[in-house]
């Protein structure tokens, strides 16, 4: 019999909680305790763990809606979140799980739920069958943003502007700096943050989503998974990029690029250096181009992108009601 237990944050929970995140097909170090809670003050946790029996078959990460009480998200916090499975979660399985979890929140005086699925980049195995179960619950896609990879087990070649632009840098005397091999630390931080701010201010209008404080934090948490390299010239830093290492996937998810780097190309050498760093993984991912207010693609940003080989990626969020999701699932 399928059951669903909220999750309380104790030590074998969560314990058991991170020890199936880790070995799902779907999961990434984003759905690690540590992680998820960094910023619980502004987020109700509202997740689940599926059992049947005593077997734990799977995870919902999920949160109570800042913006409407009777919707609940998976997950609001996060880039992307939907149900995190195991290697033997069939199809109908699946079904029965999403039909337990609905239930439950119904219970709960939920409504609705907003379903962000990790793209299948990220999935160490194929791993849509929630997908085919939000459809057959008349789902409506509410929102999709296109990122963009690369796939680095199949690289396409460098755009020639790209290229030339990598040339340009390599002969402009910069140095690429890595944490591991070139001794970043905390300390250089701060200077990227300012970096960072000023940059997505002044193109896009927007702020980082995670304080310097924030990322300081979960730097501490995850040293292997959030890494910081930069393109500097005379001691001064030009231009950065913030990895999430997801295994399978290495994430940009801040770019940073001042004045100086966009006229002599050290944001290209410093992407063509990090495409070759991490060419025995699956995909690097850009992250999103789309603009936060109006949806619509920046064409310039997506065009830099592409121009490194990638190609589109969407991060898609759906909403479906309960009711209709009981009613769409098996039993």
């Amino acid at each position: 019999m399928i059951t669903v237990t909220p999750y309380i944050n104790n030590g074998s929970t969560r314990k058991a909680w991170d020890a199936f995140a880790a070995a799902s097909r779907n999961g990434t170090f984003l759905f690690r305790r540590d992680f998820m809670e960094y910023h619980s003050d502004r987020f109700e946790d509202a997740s689940l763990l599926i059992y049947d029996g005593n077997k734990l078959l799977g995870l919902l990460p999920a949160n109570r809606s800042c913006r409407d009480a009777t919707t609940v998200e998976s997950h609001g916090g996060l880039t992307y979140g939907g149900l995190l499975l195991g290697d033997k979660a069939t199809a109908m399985l699946t079904g029965k799980m999403l039909h337990a979890a609905a239930k439950y929140y119904l219970a709960q005086g939920y409504k609705q739920l907003v379903y962000k699925p990790t793209p299948y980049i990220y999935h160490r195995q194929p791993t849509e069958e929630p997908l085919y179960w939000l459809y057959r619950a008349g789902a409506t896609l509410e929102t999709r943003n296109v990122s963009t990879a690369v796939n680095l087990r199949n690289p396409l070649p460098l755009s020639e502007l790209r290229g030339r632009k990598c040339r340009q840098a390599q002969n402009a005397d910069l140095r690429i700096r890595s944490e591991k091999s070139e001794a970043l630390a905390d300390e250089d931080y701060p200077a990227y943050w300012d970096l960072l701010t000023e940059t997505l201010e002044q193109r896009h209008g927007v702020r980082p989503v995670h304080s310097l404080q924030e990322i300081k934090q979960l730097k501490s948490l995850f040293p292997n998974e959030i890494k910081l390299y930069t393109a500097e010239r005379d001691g001064a830093l030009l231009a950065g990029v913030l990895c999430f290492d997801c295994g399978k996937v290495v994430h940009a998810q801040y770019i940073a690029a001042g004045t100086e780097a966009r006229t002599c190309g050290a944001l290209d050498l410093l992407f063509a250096t990090l495409l070759e760093k991490y060419s025995n993984r699956a995909y690097f991912d850009f992250g999103i181009s789309n603009e936060p207010e109006t949806g619509r693609i920046n064409e310039g940003l997506i065009f830099q992108k592409e121009g490194f080989g990638g190609h589109a990626v969407c991060y898609d969020r759906y909403i479906v009601s309960l009711e209709s999701l009981v009613a769409a699932t098996p039993k």
